[in-house]
């Protein structure tokens, strides 16, 4: 009982750490944060595997933050957002 008690408090954790170093979305640039970079990523389905795509790559960046600046593209979707820190 002692270890599954032990489990779920290192999940919830873990889950709490994880989701607070993820990017967030954000519609103008933030003013407390510099820009770092600029990304750019590929989806054949939607816009919402776009958006999923460049939060991975923001956050593989070390980015706390994420703004799409354009998304073109018919049947294969080519994305581009800047990177905040």
């Amino acid at each position: 009982m002692k270890n599954v008690k032990m489990t779920i408090a290192a999940l919830a954790l873990a889950t709490v750490s994880f989701s607070s170093m993820a990017a967030t979305l954000v519609d103008s640039a933030p003013a407390n944060q510099q820009k770092i970079g600029v990304i750019s990523a590929n989806s054949s389905n939607d816009l919402s595997s776009l958006q999923r795509e460049l939060n991975a790559k923001a956050n593989e960046a070390g980015a706390s933050s994420y703004r799409i600046i354009g998304a073109s593209g018919d049947n294969y979707l080519h994305g581009t957002a800047e990177l905040y820190k």
